[in-house]
């Protein structure tokens, strides 16, 4: 039985490794999604599948009424507002009352993501029933560096223990990690797809912020492939998975209470490409303050392109947030996701 609870904290930095966009990325991406004009009629702009996606929504609400202008004024401030905004989650937070700007900049995430998925190294085209995934183009990401950590000493009658012990709060809206660990623990173990589905599953994974959609071998109510090309009325469906930070921190609609009481009984925290932007450390800080087992609870964490002072002040906020002591935290911003598992190996493995 593995009794040392590790939580793994992934941001936008952490997906970066297999090609998917960073913050800054993505808000580019929807300014484009969004830039949605016409020519006499014709569109000329933006993303065609979201703008019949507005089409689609408006007549759901009100099956007489045709006008998507009110829409397009909307989508036009999201993406004349994105140079200036912290992330599209900064911004649709800061209109929370505007539901026309909120659809707009939930259907462009969902857009944005899905085409992500599809230019990702992780991507399998499905046309042809022999491909798999490329696992030699992942050899330097932290993802290959997470899967050697797992089958570590681990047999595969002991994966469901080991997989049990660990929990991941993913503020990204894409289902890399999902995905990846479904193949590659077919391929590592020769197990099949149902037994690798199964052991997915162990795993507690939460998305605060919602997901483009669950992958068909996970369920739920809106199932989409990974990188699948989507029509305007899966569109719509798959934008309420979208949440903003009111909805996620929400008890009645959320998991945050289980994200939070993760975050004080861990034995390790590790932050992948994560931001810190406060808005994220607010939804995950415990409202007690306090941490299970403090004096043995260790942080680790990469910070590329953040200071050496923000890095300071980053430490001082986990303290805050988990009662952690300050020598047993370690920010690096010089390292890259799978060079900190390469760094600190021993302290983060799981046998």
């Amino acid at each position: 039985m593995f009794n040392k609870q590790t939580l793994i904290v992934v941001g936008a930095g952490a997906s970066e490794e297999v090609n998917l966009p960073t913050g800054n990325e993505l808000k580019k991406n929807i300014a484009s999604i969004l830039d949605i004009r016409f020519d006499h009629y014709n569109q000329v702009s933006g993303n065609y599948v979201v703008c019949n996606a507005i089409r689609e929504a408006v007549m759901r609400a009100n099956p007489n009424d045709r006008d998507i202008n009110p829409h397009l004024h909307a989508a036009w401030r999201i993406r004349d507002a994105m140079p200036q905004a912290i992330s599209i989650d900064h911004f649709i937070d800061a209109h929370q009352d505007d539901k026309k700007l909120e659809l707009c900049g939930k259907l462009a995430i969902v857009q944005s993501i899905l085409e992500a998925e599809r230019k990702s190294a992780l991507f399998i085209n499905n046309n042809n029933i022999y491909n798999k995934l490329d696992f030699k183009k992942l050899d330097e990401t932290w993802l290959n560096s997470f899967m050697k950590l797992l089958t570590e000493n681990c047999r595969v009658n002991e994966l469901n223990d080991r997989l049990s012990s660990i929990t991941m709060i993913i503020f990204n809206y894409d289902r890399c990690v999902e995905h990846f660990l479904y193949h590659s623990l077919q391929n590592y173990y020769g197990i099949d797809a149902r037994h690798a589905a199964s052991l997915v599953k162990c795993i507690k994974i939460y998305h605060p912020y919602g997901t483009v959609g669950t992958l068909p071998w996970y369920g739920g109510a809106q199932v989409v492939a990974f990188g699948a090309e989507s029509n305007s009325k899966q569109l719509v469906d798959l934008a309420s998975q979208i949440k903003t930070f009111t909805e996620s921190t929400d008890p009645e609609s959320s998991d945050i209470t289980e994200i939070r009481n993760r975050m004080v009984e861990s034995h390790i925290v590790l932050f992948l490409g994560f931001a810190f932007h406060r808005l994220n450390l607010e939804l995950i800080k415990p409202p007690s303050h306090k941490h299970s087992n403090p004096e043995e609870v260790r942080y680790f964490a990469t910070a590329k392109g953040i200071s050496t002072s923000d890095c300071s002040s980053i430490v001082t906020d986990l303290i805050k947030i988990g009662a952690a002591k300050r020598e047993m935290i370690k920010i690096r911003n010089d390292l890259r996701c799978g060079q900190l598992f390469q760094e600190y190996w021993r302290s983060l493995s799981l046998s």
